[in-house]
């Protein structure tokens, strides 16, 4: 049998919020075309994301990846801690 299983989307993205106990706001940014002008600006959307080690800062720069849902609006993870906020 071969494998069937999809890979799951991920995003990179800074560590806005870790108030929450288990949980951390990551702010994903991305350049857009702007339609009728060119110019490229600049949109971010945020994810709530499940840290189980309490292990984010504000200001790290995060790996997520999507998962089941954990709550009503948590449904990413964080993968890695990609750099470390001083």
């Amino acid at each position: 049998m071969s494998e069937n299983t999809k890979s799951r989307k991920t995003r990179t993205g800074s560590v806005v919020s870790n108030r929450m106990d288990k949980s951390v706001v990551v702010r994903v940014e991305r350049k857009v075309r702007h339609k009728l002008y060119g110019k490229y600006v600049k949109t971010s959307v945020k994810y709530l994301a499940d840290d189980p080690e309490n292990s984010c800062n504000i200001g790290d720069t995060v790996l997520i990846e999507e998962c089941r849902p954990l709550s009503k609006r948590k449904r990413w993870r964080v993968k890695t801690i990609l750099e470390q906020a001083i």
